[in-house]
């Protein structure tokens, strides 16, 4: 979901995600409901288990369950990630694609009032609409920058630094822009590992545009030229690119 445009729920800017330690990620409780084959309970994880985690225990290892889990999640034809006439789910491909790597990325995010009690070490559960609200794509580029740092996630600077961490140790990329209309959509994609038959576009040997995988209007298992820099367009106020190993 793209749609909509919110502030994240956050505590003042002035505080770093490293003083609040005791911030916890936000996930819900995967649902029977939430399916490939469905455009139910896309703010809770995907209750299916054929669905292939990314395997750390090698580089080789990660980089080929990430091209197992494209294919299973299937972002082209699974009817969770197509889009209607409200709204494209970008956010909901990207959560799913780090959840099965591994790695957090919200879908759902905490209320103001539950980081501050966390943030007063109070003990609070992820409740939907009560506790956690859904976090679309223009609020997570704020996220990163403010709480990414607190859940292993490092910025990177250009397209062919992410591309090359992303292939060289099989870690989890992303490429997140925030829309400079509000109540417009910004986007969010996955920068995912190079393939023999898929590759990031370069010039002079330096990547231009990444390797990624994405829903939104058009939706791709893999595309790197098609979209050129997408995230450059005048649409976006900011951007932001980050890595997770």
């Amino acid at each position: 979901m793209e749609k909509h445009i919110e502030t994240v729920a956050s505590l003042p800017l002035e505080n770093t995600p490293t003083t609040y330690p005791q911030i916890k990620k936000a996930d819900l409780l995967p649902h029977p409901e939430s399916r490939l084959d469905s455009m139910e309970m896309k703010e809770t994880p995907l209750s299916d288990s054929t669905i292939p985690y990314r395997d750390l225990t090698s580089v080789a290892s990660k980089k080929e369950s990430i091209s197992r889990l494209i294919s299973k999640l299937d972002v082209e034809n699974s009817i969770r990630y197509q889009r209607t006439v409200e709204d494209t789910y970008c956010n909901v491909y990207s959560y799913d694609y780090c959840y099965f790597s591994k790695v957090y990325l919200p879908t759902v995010w905490w209320t103001d009032e539950s980081l501050e009690k966390m943030a007063q070490g109070q003990e609070v559960e992820a409740v939907f609409e009560q506790t956690v609200d859904r976090i679309y794509s223009s609020a997570i580029t704020d996220w990163f920058s403010e709480w990414g740092p607190n859940f292993g996630w490092e910025k990177m600077y250009t397209a062919d630094e992410i591309q090359k961490k992303v292939n060289e140790n099989g870690g989890i990329g992303i490429i997140c822009a925030k829309r400079r209309e509000k109540g417009l959509s910004g986007h969010i994609v996955p920068v995912v590992p190079e393939t023999d038959l898929h590759k990031a576009y370069r010039e002079k040997g330096v990547v231009v545009y990444p390797l990624q995988s994405q829903a939104g209007k058009l939706n791709y298992n893999y595309f790197s030229e098609v979209r050129k820099d997408w995230w450059n367009d005048e649409l976006y106020s900011s951007f932001v690119f980050y890595y997770h190993e």
